[in-house]
């Protein structure tokens, strides 16, 4: 305990040795200063009185520029490092707080236990951790485990953003890591351990470049003393623990910075499964007044592939909407609104003509009807008829559970949806409208995608053909793989043509519906098909 105290004691005069200085230079000052004027006689020492405050207000300002000069030109001013040491116990994330990442935080907690236990790991000649790199997807909640492993740890925690070192001044980023190191280097002396937390790592730690021309040199230079300091020649081996943070792809990052003895451990935060985005609403909706019979299970079911900071932010939002409304709670229908706003945009009303109106009905309704009795994967969740961003009406799917990858079929039920609008106006009207420019776009891409990199077209062709340099490839293969594309597109026009006429009646009554309410949500679409007993595709998921 008295040595704990002792290093504390230390660390805090290593701070602030500076401050003790001139404190104790101007207490001496001013105790020679009151010692002289007593010495004086009344007159001078009335004339040195009243000359006292323009003396000291040039002093002042000499000495404000005298220290900006200094700082700037002398002292690395450009380099100061901003952020402050906060305690552990201060950020105040704790491990039930951390939800929607269980197997990520399986890997923290261990983390800390090595932390917190480091005898037993220096009882078989292990090492302390010296990095830990978190990779995922934005807000998968990265910050938030790293500050829950600082609050669990009971450690200073320092964070900035990769963002921070990088500056237009050769040799910043490097003096700016310096200092951070010797920072967390005087914590970790007073308090045990002291944890670094480098967002957006990928700001500093992309792959060197080495050219005679100097391009990237600043950055090079600022990753290589971060290299330097994470392993580099010590004179003694301080507890500091460096956690980076960042969005993009690992194989971005410079293979130095990967290797074992600096970033010894990764950690792989993805989007939550199923079970997790339950937790995550139930959490979110605590902190909020919501009503009582809201079905958490269908909410997560709609929100698959959302991140739970994306699943935060809808429930904020239908927390203004209920405000709006004049509500006290929030039910289901804010939660649905909150989630088509942030997915699909604000509804901004068209006047639009009869006729018009009646071609977006019926072309929103062969989207409709098509995902329904065709789709082997995704849900119908709401069909519309109300402006959305550059759409005059929109579909809203979701996939029932979260896959990973897409076989044939459901490519193929993907390349229908898109072009069952075309085919509907066409049934009803004789004649198509511009609306269906993006849908043709989306089928083109996944046949070709199909057909000329994974190898789905009936006549055979195995391969990447993307692979090869298009100069390579000849004009008869060219011509067939395009014939395959072409193949494909027609193939699932005329079996959306088939289905749509032979279901007709049902795309009709939709149709209505739609004109009449423009819009109609998951349980009334649901409703007409039991009623015309229609299902879909393939049995749902309990």
């Amino acid at each position: 305990m008295k040595l704990m105290t002792y290093r504390k004691l230390r660390m805090h005069f290593t701070e602030h040795w500076v401050k003790i200085a001139i404190g104790l230079a101007l207490i001496i000052l001013l105790i020679l200063a009151i010692w002289g004027m007593m010495s004086l006689e009344s007159f001078y020492r009335n004339l040195t009185i009243a000359q006292m405050p323009i003396s000291i207000l040039l002093a002042g300002l000499n000495a404000g520029i005298f220290v900006f000069m200094y700082m700037t030109f002398l002292h690395g001013g450009f380099s100061k490092i901003k952020q402050a040491a906060v305690k552990g116990q201060d950020v105040n994330i704790h491990w039930g707080d951390v939800i929607g990442m269980e197997e990520a935080k399986q890997e923290a907690k261990e983390v800390v236990d090595l932390i917190k236990d480091r005898t037993k790991l220096l009882k078989i000649g292990g090492k302390i951790l010296k990095g830990l790199l978190m990779v995922g997807p934005p807000g998968c909640g990265k910050t938030y485990l790293a500050k829950a492993i600082a609050t669990e740890a009971g450690i200073p925690f320092i964070s900035m953003s990769g963002s921070e070192f990088t500056e237009i001044f050769v040799g910043v980023g490097a003096s700016r890591v310096r200092k951070l190191f010797k920072k967390a280097r005087n914590l970790a002396y007073g308090h045990g351990a002291c944890i670094i937390f480098i967002d957006e790592l990928d700001a500093i730690g992309r792959q060197r470049s080495f050219s005679f021309m100097g391009g990237g040199q600043e950055t090079n230079s600022t990753q290589n003393q971060l290299l330097v300091e994470m392993d580099g020649l010590q004179e003694k081996d301080y507890n500091v623990i460096i956690i980076g943070a960042t969005n993009a792809a690992e194989g971005v990052l410079d293979e130095a910075l990967l290797r074992p003895g600096r970033f010894d451990r990764k950690i792989y935060i993805d989007r939550p499964n199923l079970q997790e985005r339950e937790k995550v609403f139930d959490y979110y909706l605590k902190k909020v007044k919501c009503d009582q019979d809201i079905d958490i299970g269908r909410l997560a079911r709609q929100a698959v592939h959302k991140s739970p900071a994306e699943i935060e932010n809808m429930i904020k939002e239908a927390a203004l909407i209920a405000t709006r409304n004049q509500k006290e709670t929030v039910g289901h229908k804010e939660l649905s609104e909150a989630m088509e706003r942030i997915d699909m945009g604000l509804k901004h009303r068209k006047h639009m003509t009869k006729e018009e109106k009646e071609m977006v009905a019926f072309h929103e309704t062969g989207h409709l009807v098509v995902m329904y009795m065709l789709h082997p994967t995704d849900d119908v969740f709401k069909a519309s008829i109300i402006s959305r961003k550059e759409s005059l009406g929109v579909v809203h799917s979701q996939p029932r559970e979260e896959l990973y990858t897409h076989n044939k079929e459901k490519l193929l039920a993907d390349i229908k949806v898109s072009i069952s609008g075309y085919v509907a106006e066409k049934i009803r009207f004789g004649t198509t409208s511009t609306g269906v420019s993006s849908d043709f776009k989306k089928s083109m891409q996944i046949a070709s995608y199909m057909v000329w990199r994974l190898g789905m077209s009936d006549a055979g062709y195995i391969g990447d053909y993307t692979a090869i340099p298009e100069n390579l490839l000849s004009e008869s293969l060219k011509e067939k793989l395009n014939a395959e594309t072409d193949k494909i597109i027609k193939n699932c026009l005329k079996d959306v043509e088939d289905l749509l006429k032979k279901e007709w009646p049902i795309v009709e009554r939709f149709a209505k519906k739609l004109i009449e309410k423009e819009e109609l949500e998951y349980d009334e679409i649901e409703a007409i098909f039991k009623e015309c007993g229609k299902s879909h595709n393939c049995k749902k998921p309990a």
